[in-house]
């Protein structure tokens, strides 16, 4: 990895001619880095080049966490012989703190009003040296741009650069079918007076148990299950509206992957592909990946890491000497905090469930706290060995450890799918954005997790605990199911799986774009 100011030449050296040249632009949210990076990497595979970019805040997190130290390159020569390289352009925002994730409000807004000259710049900049290149060598250093790959949510800054200089446009949605849906169905939300609520009050005297049953794909929809920004009383509420004109824009695209299975999202996949054009379902990411034969270059890349804080793999050490399907693994991902009530509350009802834990505390977990202050009675586990405390640490590998029985997680799409493909069933406490939808379908459709209520009780905690790890037939029939969608997740990034042949077809798809 090479940190980027301006596009030296050094970034540039030949890759070949007659490649494909992919612009991948992610939401700066690490979840929404990686499941755009591991795109990235599938696309490379195929024989893109990749030009990766980020914000300057987040290279600069993200060279932190893998070199240890703000002014080391941890990847050396990363960028100049493989085909992949990282620019970065400004987001906008004002100094935050290095270590924790942007506020989201802010960072919406940003990516719709700040971001669309500078990512237009460094798209001029690209074309412009390509043909500077193409002029002296007769052949390109870095190929021509094939196309630009936007996470859907960055649309607002890459579609006027994609129709200025006449780019193709390929949307990839970090999420699941389900929610692409949901979302897309915001506007319908508002000329039917369903949102926003016309007071707080709504949010507790059952109008949440709405009926929403219009839905193309989808049935027995609440207005609870939606994304939790249609909870805004206001009518102007930053979220509801970016992802609202979001959801409007999908069709925009050239192309469209959203990062399933066809296995998973049948009904709704089907309802999609006649509202969004060329519609691919391209996931797992991580199995398809792991379907790639090993060899030096492809290794150097798909070893690239993305986490924005730095991992803590003891915990793999740790788990080494639990037993098979004891531990309960919990983590709330990179953004969602809790309070201090409620993480007292979490470790009271795995303490008193006795069942081994390990779980992941981000240095900003707790809301407006300048350390984390648990129970004693809850350390004293700790102390015998029944729980690990860990910093952030390699989640798929921990979900795929023999020793893991399940999950206890916020619901979002990276988690769920690791937790769905590694045959991991569910406790769900979905917290903001997707999360509610994403929980509906993990509970009811898919059948492999039980909800937390989003008010935590230790009692519920400690009761769900034991539930799915030990005592009870609910517990039994998630781990079965589990075990059926992983064995469709590897069917689906098999050499003729769907996942496999839609990402074929998509590639086929930029190929007949640039002929």
């Amino acid at each position: 990895m090479t940190e980027m100011g301006s596009m030296d030449d050094h970034l540039f050296e030949s890759s070949g001619p007659g490649k494909l040249h992919a612009i991948c632009v992610p939401m700066p949210a690490q979840s929404h880095i990686g499941g755009m990076l591991k795109f990235a990497k599938l696309l490379h595979h195929k024989g893109f080049y990749i030009t990766f970019v980020n914000t300057e805040f987040n290279h600069a997190r993200l060279l932190k966490a893998r070199a240890g130290g703000p002014n080391v390159d941890a990847e050396g020569d990363l960028s100049r012989g493989d085909r992949f390289q990282f620019l970065t352009i400004p987001d906008g925002l004002p100094p935050s703190d290095a270590d924790a994730t942007q506020e989201r409000v802010s960072m919406c807004d940003s990516a719709r009003k700040y971001m669309v000259a500078p990512f237009s710049d460094l798209v001029s900049n690209l074309l412009r040296h390509a043909s500077h290149t193409s002029e002296a060598t007769s052949t390109a250093s870095v190929p021509p741009i094939s196309c630009i790959v936007a996470d859907a949510g960055m649309s607002f800054a890459t579609c006027p650069a994609a129709e200025k200089f006449e780019i193709p446009l390929i949307n990839l949605w970090t999420i699941p079918a389900c929610v692409l849906m949901a979302l897309m169905q915001f506007r319908t939300l508002m000329d039917k007076g369903l949102v926003p609520l016309p007071d707080e009050s709504y949010l507790s005297n059952g109008y949440l148990d709405t009926s929403i049953d219009w839905i193309p794909g989808m049935k027995n929809m609440r207005l609870r299950d939606m994304p939790s920004c249609c909870r805004t009383t206001d009518p102007d509420d930053t979220i509801f509206n970016f992802l609202m004109e979001a959801g409007e824009r999908a069709h925009k695209a050239t192309a469209t992957a959203v990062h399933t299975f066809e296995a998973l999202e049948p009904h709704v996949l089907s309802a999609l592909s006649s509202l969004v054009p060329r519609l691919y379902a391209v996931g797992p990411f991580h199995l398809l990946l792991n379907q790639i034969p090993g060899n030096d270059q492809s290794d150097v890349v798909k070893n690239i890491k993305c986490n924005l804080w730095k991992e803590h793999s003891e915990c793999i050490q740790w788990l080494d000497s639990k037993r098979p399907r004891s531990v309960i693994y919990v983590s709330f991902g990179s953004v969602v905090c809790v309070t201090h009530q409620q993480l007292v509350e979490f470790a009271m009802g795995l303490a008193n469930s006795e069942q081994c834990f390990l779980w992941v505390i981000r240095p900003d977990l707790v809301m407006k706290a300048s350390g984390i202050d648990l129970p004693g009675e809850f350390l004293e586990e700790i102390r015998r060995e029944r729980g690990l405390l860990s910093g952030w640490c390699p989640q798929e590998k921990v979900l795929s450890h023999p020793s893991i029985g399940g999950f206890l997680t916020h619901c979002g799409w990276n988690s769920t799918i690791e937790s769905l493909t590694a045959r991991v069933p569910m406790l769900c406490w979905p917290c903001q954005d997707d999360q509610q939808t994403i929980c509906k379908y993990v509970c009811d459709e898919w059948e492999v997790g039980l909800e937390i209520g989003s008010a935590v009780k230790r009692e519920e905690v400690e009761r769900l605990v034991r539930e799915l790890m030990v005592e009870g037939e609910m517990g039994k029939k998630m781990k079965k199911r589990a075990e059926e969608w992983k064995e469709l997740a590897v069917q689906a990034v098999g050499p003729h799986g769907s996942s496999s042949i839609n990402l074929d077809m998509l590639v086929d798809d930029i190929l007949s774009k640039n002929n």
